[in-house]
């Protein structure tokens, strides 16, 4: 059997395991995330703890190796888990463990520490996941489709504004866009009082279009660089649907690299890294389900072939609707246990810091 595994899947594939076979399973995973190594009947022997020949233990191993759930990387080696045999792990028969209280006030702290901005306190919540994971961190942020209460223009430099937008529930995203050079600050004034006069209680997908068609329409009322402004301030501050995509501690993923073959493996890891929208595409998926999602190796058309892992959690806003994901990425040899409740309290510490009760008053930079 191969393919993704989801929760009931794997109870139902976990009950069909006899005692014996559950316990060699999970020895076997928590040896290979423990080492990267395999491991053989003796040493498995000894570690049940009770009176089970190595033979015995072998004809276990060769009924899970049997079931696609265990494999022997070198002839007369020991067995390490399979995709699927990891997936049964972690769906079926993993005890999650709780943070400590170290951990959590860390997470809090480091989020928190990041100031009033949105976009600050999502890249120290990512950093603060890979440091604590030893993974790659992933955050994507909120897109910004609420209504609108004000929108500005701020000159930076010759050629170059700062496009600001206040959302209703006071978030401000800032953009920088390229306009005509030697455009007078009047015209900047005009083509904000344009917009604000349009864009109120509106996002700004919603207000896009009609503001186009009617530029279009009265370009004789409104002058020609106020046009060009207000163009380029609603085409660059529309963002794109899946949001922004912040991606902390690549580096980490270096620190335990067992062999070449991992090396290889980090190489194509880093490659899909770079490729932002498949990445964007798979956190905006984890904002299609409740919870924490585990994504192991061919679980992921985007890391199938990079034989990594990603845990993603989605976090909400004052409403309770997902706005975001946040989550790490790295090797499949992960503490599962410690690292799932990891990505899941972040998220509700993001969560809880950007739009319930203190979310009002931040800004994204």
């Amino acid at each position: 059997m191969s393919g993704p595994v989801d929760a009931a899947e794997a109870a139902r594939l976990v009950g069909e395991l006899n005692t014996r076979s559950r316990d060699v399973l999970r020895l076997i995973v928590d040896a290979y995330v423990a080492t990267g190594a395999p491991v053989g009947s003796r040493t498995l022997s000894r570690g049940l703890g009770m009176s089970l020949s190595p033979a015995s233990i072998r004809n276990v191993m060769a009924d899970l190796e049997e079931a696609g759930l265990l494999y022997a990387p070198h002839t007369s080696a020991g067995r390490m888990p399979t995709e699927l045999g990891l997936r049964l792990f972690v769906h079926g028969l993993l005890e999650v463990g709780d943070l400590s209280e170290a951990e959590r006030v860390n997470i809090e702290g480091q989020c928190a520490a990041a100031g009033r901005g949105v976009a600050e306190v999502l890249e120290e919540a990512t950093s603060a996941l890979s440091g604590l994971s030893a993974c790659a961190g992933l955050v994507l942020a909120p897109k910004t489709d609420r209504p609108l209460k004000h929108i500005e223009f701020v000159s930076l430099a010759p050629g170059r504004v700062l496009v600001v937008l206040v959302n209703v529930d006071g978030v401000v995203e800032n953009r920088v866009i390229d306009v005509p050079m030697g455009l007078p600050a009047s015209t900047l004034v005009h083509a904000a009082n344009y917009l604000n006069a349009r864009v109120i209680g509106r996002s700004v997908a919603e207000a896009r279009s009609e503001i186009f068609a009617e530029i279009g329409a009265e370009r004789s009322q409104l002058d020609t660089l106020a046009a060009k402004v207000v163009e380029a301030g609603i085409a660059d501050s529309a963002g794109g649907s899946a949001g922004t995509l912040i991606v902390k501690g690549q580096s980490r993923l270096l620190e335990d690299i067992q062999a070449i073959e991992d090396l290889e493996r980090i190489r194509m890891l880093f490659q899909a890294l770079e490729t932002k929208e498949a990445m964007v595409r798979l956190l905006d998926a984890a904002q299609q389900a409740e919870g924490v999602q585990i994504y192991i190796g061919a679980d992921s058309d985007l890391f199938g072939h990079t034989g990594c892992t990603t845990i993603i959690a989605p976090y909400k806003d004052s409403d309770e609707q997902i706005v975001g994901a946040i989550g790490v990425i790295g090797p499949t040899r992960l503490n599962y246990a410690r690292i799932i409740p990891m990505v899941d309290y972040t998220a509700k510490v993001v969560g809880r810091l950007l739009w319930q009760g203190t979310g009002n008053d931040h800004q994204a930079a």
